[in-house]
């Protein structure tokens, strides 16, 4: 065994034993673990995986399509979507009534960070056009925030629109002198890892939605909509009628309307049944 170069390692248990070729074998003169570093000829080794898979090419939506969703509310275009598209309730603007730090228009730039690491957050910002919301999935992780004012200070020179994640983030007060709005789950004091693994540019699920790269983002103090790239032009029609129908009804309100005439019909249809 001499001929291996060797590395020691502590032993944990204090163990008169070392390592070489994955054997674990007994020594008498040490107290340390070694382990050799060098790939012995003939064996097979596996390569390590990456730290973060990035994709570059994403396609994103035509800025004009983008313009028209600004002061969209958030609730209409849910609207246009059968009534779905919204995030879990509890990722939220951290800018309580500020209006204007809780706003965001842009296409999504998705990374997957995981539990208690932000390096895909690094790289998603590095990868980030003007414009661009950084979408940053962490599986909800609660021990540990995702980033601060400092990572989110650079993302806002980078020309990025806003941060939502469905982890926690730290610095409120520094972030909010950022002025880069923030869509979270909460608050905490721990600070992350930079270690992987990570992607930046594929789907991600959070909130008990996939985002893709290139959806579109609303968000507002009512929660946060994803609208699929796909899907852009068609929620954009519809929402000529959903403005339409909540203006007449919004107007009908004010004029004193108690129940509309369509509630009305069905109260009194044989379909409800009235016990006493």
């Amino acid at each position: 065994m001499s001929s291996l170069r060797k590395r020691p390692v502590r032993s944990t248990r204090g163990g008169p034993f070392f390592m070489a070729r994955g054997l674990c074998c007994i020594g008498t003169d040490t107290k340390l673990l070694y382990r050799s570093d060098r790939k012995l000829e003939g064996d097979s080794m596996i390569d390590p995986p990456p730290v973060l898979t990035v994709k570059r090419d994403i396609q994103r939506p035509a800025p004009a399509d983008v313009a028209a969703f600004v002061g969209v509310p958030s609730s209409f275009v849910v609207d246009a979507m059968d009534g779905q598209g919204a995030l879990d309730f509890d990722i939220q603007s951290i800018a309580g009534g500020d209006p204007q730090m809780s706003r965001i228009v842009g296409p999504a730039l998705t990374c997957y960070c995981g539990p208690a690491d932000n390096l895909a957050l690094f790289a998603a910002v590095a990868e980030a056009q003007p414009g661009d919301v950084l979408v940053a999935g962490t599986d909800r992780f609660e021990g540990r925030c995702v980033t601060g004012d400092l990572v989110l200070g650079m993302a806002k020179n980078r020309g990025a629109a806003g941060l939502v994640t469905d982890g926690l983030v730290r610095d409120l007060e520094d972030i909010l002198a950022v002025g880069l709005p923030v869509f979270c789950r909460g608050v905490t004091a721990n600070s992350p890892a930079r270690t992987g693994p990570g992607t930046v540019g594929l789907e991600v699920t959070l909130g008990g939605v996939t985002v893709a790269a290139g959806d579109l983002i609303v968000a507002d103090r009512d929660g946060v909509a994803v609208v699929p790239q796909a899907q852009i032009i068609g929620v954009l029609q519809r929402l000529e009628k959903i403005r339409s129908d909540e203006a007449e009804l919004s107007a009908a309100v004010k004029d004193g309307l108690e129940i509309p005439d369509h509630i009305r019909e069905l109260l009194d249809s044989d379909r409800v049944r009235y016990v006493d």
